[in-house]
């Protein structure tokens, strides 16, 4: 039987940070996965929901936070989502409606702390887990809290083809554990990222699905320009390129199925044979036949000896 899935990765971002609109936007862009690619798993990219606040300081230097700050801070708090909350419901619905399983980025607030968050939603059984991530990279360790080892799931799927069933495992954080489908929400548009990507599918040896934000001037809210450096205190032309995409799909064999797509919103679908995965196994399993650990047993206990 064949092992054969279809999977999107959505090139999207929040609308001028909006709940309602970017809720709008996610069931829009999973509707024209399913009815134009017959996907059935879509990946959005990190902070979707929420808002990646590119640009902002949040009023910010070595020991001080101005009030200014403090306010924007206040505005990006209020709007973020809790698990559960009356927005993952809506994500639960979305998926239901299409029969899409979704993977998507959003702001997490739990008590007074906000998270950079993916949360899985399978049509069948609703919200199925999440992952925090777990260091906010450089500045955004100012408004994000870090993630811990309760949120690492690697999620079991049974997906329908025209021959049957196919069992998968996904996660979005690591490749152990038999992880198939590697999802990587993302808010990296350098080309380097890419690089990072090929890695992780050759490496890890499972499909990965990346999720970029394109987002222009016009997808921020106006304040959000008026307190950065991006805007100079100035509203910038609406169609000024704020995050550029990047979204790709590639496969454990390290072969680009779909993207990168630059300089637009778009859905990038891709049929994934899961025999790739032990196909590539073959070469390396970095958890099976191509680990040592008698030598990562040797090294730390000679280190332990230097030590002492």
């Amino acid at each position: 039987m064949a092992r054969t899935i279809r999977a999107s990765v959505v090139q999207t971002c929040s609308a001028r940070f909006s709940i309602p609109d970017t809720l709008a936007k996610l069931e829009q862009l999973t509707r024209l996965a399913r009815d134009r690619d017959r996907s059935q798993l879509c990946v959005f990219p990190e902070a979707f929901i929420g808002g990646y606040p590119k640009f902002s300081t949040f009023g910010t230097s070595v020991g001080t936070r101005a009030d200014a700050g403090r306010d924007e801070f206040a505005r990006y708090y209020a709007g973020a989502i809790e698990v559960p909350s009356p927005a993952l419901m809506r994500i639960e619905e979305v998926s239901r409606e299409t029969g899409v399983f979704l993977v998507v980025g959003i702001i997490e607030r739990d008590l007074g702390t906000l998270y950079c968050t993916v949360v899985f939603v399978d049509p069948e059984r609703g919200y199925v887990g999440k992952h925090r991530k777990l260091m906010p990279t450089a500045m955004e360790r100012i408004v994000w809290g870090q993630g811990d080892g309760s949120t690492l799931p690697v999620l079991e799927k049974k997906f329908m083809n025209g021959e049957g069933e196919v069992d998968t495992r996904m996660s979005a954080t690591i490749c152990c554990l038999g992880t198939e489908l590697y999802c990587a929400p993302t808010v990296d548009d350098r080309p380097q990222w890419q690089s990072t990507m090929h890695h992780i599918a050759l490496e890890g040896g499972c499909f990965v699905l990346a999720a970029c934000q394109y987002a222009e001037a016009k997808d921020f809210p106006d304040e959000h320009f008026l307190l950065t450096s991006a805007g100079n205190g100035r509203l910038p032309e609406p169609n000024t390129v704020m995050l550029d995409g990047g979204s790709v799909i590639i496969s454990p064999l390290g072969k680009i199925l779909a993207g990168p797509l630059r300089n637009a919103e778009g859905v990038l679908t891709a049929e994934l044979d899961l025999d790739d995965v032990a196909r590539k196994k073959f070469d390396l399993d970095v958890v099976g036949h191509y680990a040592r650990n008698d030598g990562q047993l040797w090294f730390s206990f000679n280190v332990l000896i230097k030590l002492m």
